[in-house]
């Protein structure tokens, strides 16, 4: 391992014509995770057909340019016809991505190749079966950490997913090590939303999900820069900007699009629990709504930056005495990288 060349964060800035479809197979899922984002009385309920996920597909594609594809659920590892949508979305010339829980139902990797699928991600919230367990489910860590190992075996390029709350934040710096263990190429830092579940009120054990700015700043990139070290390449959101650093909206200056089986199409994660989605698919057509959209919000100015975050997540923002916030929150959309150091 190379140790003497530093790892160092950039922000990876949005690129003019770069497009990103995050598309919900099915809301079903086999787990319960306490922080799902998943709201079946907005996104549906349906598992979507082959035919209409092959139809939805080709609203999204350009034959002039490759297209991030990211297959989701619920748990889309679930739906049977898997194999033949991510042939289907290679040959519309997507990169293909599968988000799975780690249980990889239906033989996933026997029914796939690595030349097939351009990553397949995973998820794990803790770096022991004691820290992600009680936030996944019972023996979720164990399923998933030995499926993990097939998938490296079988040649897949693989990446995981960390979502950081209060809850398992401390226990992140231990991860750089597993990934190495493991053989994962590719680390996603995820900041906790209140989304979903996470934003549904809960009894007195209320969970504070949120992580202090502080502690954010001081954990994350550090856990970052010693993945990367390791080989790892690391992203993570920039949920900060820096003093004088201009704030961009995704959703004004590139494609993203988060697709559910009930057919609303969304520009920007944080507006999924509500209905102002900026599009919905009819008749196999994509047609843009009317009304008061998430759209309308984008154009907004704010000190605070993001302005669905100071609607939808205002314990992420502080502020002086004077009423000036301390951090300007960036757009969740927005990355850092970290490149893995060559060993």
């Amino acid at each position: 391992m190379n140790v003497a060349s530093p790892a160092t964060a950039r922000t990876v800035g949005f690129k003019h014509g770069e497009r990103n479809v995050f598309f919900h197979l099915l809301t079903a899922c086999n787990l319960s995770c306490r922080h799902c984002y998943i709201n079946p009385d907005q996104h549906g309920t349906q598992t979507l057909s082959l035919e209409t996920v092959r139809q939805w597909l080709r609203l999204f594609a350009r034959s002039e340019q490759e297209t991030n594809l990211i297959l989701l659920g619920g748990e889309p590892t679930l739906h049977p016809e898997l194999p033949a949508i991510i042939r289907a979305a290679k040959n519309l010339r997507y990169a293909v991505t599968v988000d799975t829980n780690g249980y990889l139902f239906h033989d996933l990797l026997n029914r796939v190749t690595p030349d097939e699928l351009d990553y397949l991600s995973f998820s794990l919230d803790g770096p022991d079966a004691a820290t992600n367990d009680p936030i996944r489910g019972e023996g979720v860590f164990d399923r998933c950490t030995a499926n993990i190992r097939r998938a490296v075996a079988a040649g897949f390029n693989t990446s995981l997913i960390y979502t950081v709350s209060s809850l398992n934040v401390e226990q992140l710096p231990q991860m750089p090590a597993l990934l190495s263990d493991l053989g994962v190429h590719r680390f996603f830092i995820q900041v906790i939303g209140l989304r979903g579940s996470s934003a549904t009120p809960q009894s007195e054990a209320a969970t504070h999900w949120q992580v202090e700015p502080q502690q954010w700043l001081e954990i994350i990139p550090q856990v970052a820069a010693e993945a990367a070290q390791r080989g790892i390449h690391v992203v993570f959101p920039k949920v900060f900007l820096d003093p004088g650093e201009q704030f961009q909206c995704a959703g004004i200056v590139s494609e993203n699009y988060f697709i559910f089986p009930n057919g609303r199409v969304y520009r920007c994660p944080l507006c999924e629990d509500y209905p102002i989605h900026s599009a919905v698919i009819e008749n196999n057509r994509l047609v843009p709504c009317d009304g008061l959209t998430e759209e309308r919000f984008f154009q907004l100015t704010i000190p605070e930056g993001c302005v669905m975050n100071r609607l939808l997540q205002p314990g992420n923002i502080s502020y002086h005495s004077d009423g000036t916030p301390v951090h300007c929150i960036s757009c969740c959309l927005l990355k850092q990288e970290i490149l893995p150091v060559s060993s």
